[in-house]
């Protein structure tokens, strides 16, 4: 009987070229840990053109190349939870610099960081206060009667229910990955919800932490969101490219402001719990947020693989609003794919802004006769706002600042997709 020989010279020389290989790569990781590393967020330069209490109001400085093709500036409204920066995160992968290249007058809302005076602000606060002042700052500054309105997941709620109570200040609206069906199972996040008891989280916690949410939408799928992605960053840590992108998507996620408890308790309570929204049974301020009241132009995008908003939570919108111009876009994504992913880059924001510009051209080729006048008058961009208090909100007067602009940092490549696939 002939005995099996290991190849012993083969395998040692094997083990001795991976360990040249791990002495290599290690060496590289070191100087890439050690080095200066550029992982800065949201560094398209912009002005605060709008403050009240701790929001702010973004007007981004558009590309001097790029004309101005939109008659009506463009609003946009993120999430209470996390920060918009999500929009900039990147400058080669940047909604913000895609909408200035395509010739958008840009503002976005800045929901600041909630403190405990802000425990008993509601939905209507939000909406039929800070939104509405806003939206009446822009329209007097551009002398326009309407303006788009874009809302991203939980600021797409505000902003639906924003258009249904005030749609003839609403242009055209842009919802993205925005719940409006709460009535689901196939996202973990809607089950967990209906059990949340609201009233006991407000009465420990006041306002919600938002260390504490974050915590949970790890829970949602922590294999991937807790382990797969530091075993990615372990074998690419010597690329500086990954690294920074790993850094700078990091200090977004857990850049949580806390959420305004009674907020929270009421968007869990009427939309996760009795699903009020998609229904037209939701009230704010003693008015009913009807859907059919949304007659303006709409367009819904939502992701396929989005774990946290999943399909069935946005496409029953188009269906239930009023408008006969209403449209769905699913991309084959998850819930930031559609932000920053190199793929759907070329998908979303393009798509967005040739939307816009085809009803632009469209109201412009209406009969002088058939043309709305401007309901507001023109004025400097700098004139004090008028304050609308709401529920339990106790404003001092506040005025427009003007900040120096924020300066944008140099471009860089990006691996971002893997990391943006696995939220």
């Amino acid at each position: 009987m002939t005995e099996t020989k290991i190849p012993l010279d083969l395998i040692l020389e094997r083990m001795a070229e991976d360990a040249e290989k791990a002495r290599q790569r290690a060496s590289r990781a070191s100087d890439v840990l050690l080095g200066e590393l550029h992982y800065e967020l949201g560094s398209t330069p912009y002005e605060i053109v709008y403050e009240e209490d701790r929001v702010k109001v973004k007007h981004y400085f558009r590309n001097e190349n790029a004309d101005r093709t939109l008659k009506a500036p463009l609003l946009v409204v993120y999430a209470l939870i996390n920060r918009e920066t999500m929009l900039d995160l990147q400058p080669d992968r940047s909604v913000v610099k895609t909408f200035l290249q395509e010739g958008i007058d840009l503002y976005m809302v800045d929901w600041g960081y909630p403190t405990s005076k802000d425990r008993f602000l509601t939905i209507d606060d939000h909406v039929n206060g800070y939104m509405d002042n806003i939206v009446d700052f822009i329209r007097r500054k551009h002398g326009v009667p309407k303006i788009n309105l874009m809302g991203i997941c939980m600021g797409g709620s505000f902003s639906v229910m924003y258009a249904s109570l005030h749609p003839e200040k609403i242009k055209n609206l842009i919802t993205t990955v925005t719940p409006s069906n709460f009535d689901t199972d196939k996202g973990l996040l809607h089950v967990w919800m209906k059990d949340v008891d609201t009233d006991r989280m407000v009465r420990t916690f006041g306002n919600i932490p938002g260390d504490l949410m974050n915590f949970g939408f790890l829970l949602l799928n922590p294999a991937r969101l807790m382990i797969d992605k530091y075993v990615g960053f372990m074998e690419n840590m010597d690329n500086k490219e990954f690294v920074e992108n790993f850094v700078r998507m990091e200090r977004w996620i857990f850049d949580s402001p806390d959420v305004p408890g009674e907020t929270f308790r009421q968007f869990v309570d009427d939309c996760y719990k009795k699903n009020l929204l998609i229904q037209s049974k939701m009230f704010l301020g003693g008015k009913r947020v009807d859907l059919k009241k949304l007659t303006m132009p709409l367009l819904n995008f939502f992701g396929e693989y989005d774990h946290l908003v999943p399909p069935e939570a946005c496409n029953q919108l188009t269906g239930a609003v009023g408008s006969k111009d209403a449209q769905d876009v699913c991309l084959e994504t998850g819930h930031i794919g559609i932000y920053v992913s190199s793929k759907f880059q070329r998908q979303f924001a393009p798509r967005i802004a040739q939307w816009l510009k085809e009803r632009d051209q469209e109201d412009a080729a209406e009969p002088p006769s058939a043309k709305r006048k401007p309901d507001v008058k023109r004025e400097a961009p700098l004139k004090k706002p008028s304050v609308r208090k709401t529920g339990a909100r106790q404003k001092a007067s506040s005025a427009a600042k003007i900040i120096r602009p924020k300066t944008a940092g140099k471009d860089k490549q990006s691996l971002i997709q893997k990391i943006a696939e696995a939220i």
